[in-house]
């Protein structure tokens, strides 16, 4: 998905795209864990052999595209995770692995987009799944369902992208470590692995221009450090919105609140530097 690609088809259908490998169980696996973010988190870690199991249940919130607003599906989501926490094992705290996290995600975004011909979770399911009129809708036209075929088409395809990316020869620009999401995860105490791991949210997951990706990787975040004290952790999701809506006037789309799109990765970087989202980075980490 090129950055400037907004909307979906209103016609698009889930799985339109046969996927090149297909992963056994992962039909089950969905219903076992409960949303698609966390399913294919593990999914994808469990392909590089790694197991993360709060992390993973941390990205619930994610599912249904940000806190069930339908916006990114949630398995891009899911899957930019675990891609960017295999960065930073690979390559460590460096401009490398945080480059490898975005264009992982970019190519993530690209393949999902293949698969579906849109991004949205809203578009994909046809519903509002964040009033409790939409999910009841969602559950009784048999929505929902058409998600497990979609991350039974899309799961093998997301393992072999993500590889394929981590794998990819490239020049790298050695001062490019700084973007939104690991800016926010920085400033609310994530260690590094952490910070690395929403590195790919950048610009609205991966430079697409879509629902923003330091609001996501608050969402996370905040989850995460949540579960850490208390099992049970419910987020504020209330209280997390308004402070994110008061400082974008009331927009969520990263290229909306920006008012552009990011052509590259030392372009979003130099819109940091140069003071762009500060006000909405420190709104998201204090929240």
């Amino acid at each position: 998905l090129l950055p400037g690609m907004q909307g979906c088809s209103s016609t698009s259908t889930a799985a339109t795209v046969p996927a090149k490998k297909k992963l056994r169980g992962t039909k089950g696996l969905f219903l076992k864990l409960g949303t698609c973010s966390r399913t294919l988190f593990h999914i994808v870690n469990r392909e590089f052999g790694v197991s993360m199991e709060l992390e993973e249940k941390a990205s619930d919130p994610l599912a249904g595209g940000i806190l069930q607003r339908g916006h990114q599906c949630g398995m891009i989501w899911g899957a930019s995770l675990a891609t960017s926490a295999e960065s930073y094992r690979r390559f460590g705290k460096n401009s490398i692995a945080s480059e490898k996290a975005i264009r992982s995600s970019q190519n993530l975004v690209t393949s999902f987009s293949n698969q579906t011909q849109c991004v949205n979770c809203r578009d994909i399911i046809k519903c509002d799944a964040s009033t409790g009129f939409g999910a009841f809708k969602c559950f009784v036209t048999g929505s929902f369902f058409g998600c497990f075929s979609l991350a039974d088409n899309w799961a093998g395809e997301a393992v072999e992208t993500a590889n394929k990316a981590l794998q990819a020869e490239g020049k790298y620009c050695i001062n490019n470590e700084r973007n939104c999401a690991s800016e926010v995860a920085k400033m609310m105490g994530a260690d590094e692995k952490e910070t690395m791991m929403v590195a790919g949210f950048a610009g609205g997951l991966g430079l697409s221009g879509h629902a923003c990706g330091a609001l996501a990787a608050a969402v996370w975040l905040k989850t995460l450090k949540g579960m850490r004290e208390d099992p049970d952790f419910e987020l504020d999701k209330v209280s997390l919105l308004k402070a994110f809506y008061k400082e974008s006037n009331s927009r969520i789309l990263c290229s909306d609140i920006c008012g552009r799109h990011f052509n590259s990765i030392a372009d979003h970087e130099n819109h940091l530097r140069g003071g762009g989202c500060k006000n909405l980075i420190n709104a998201l980490a204090q929240a």
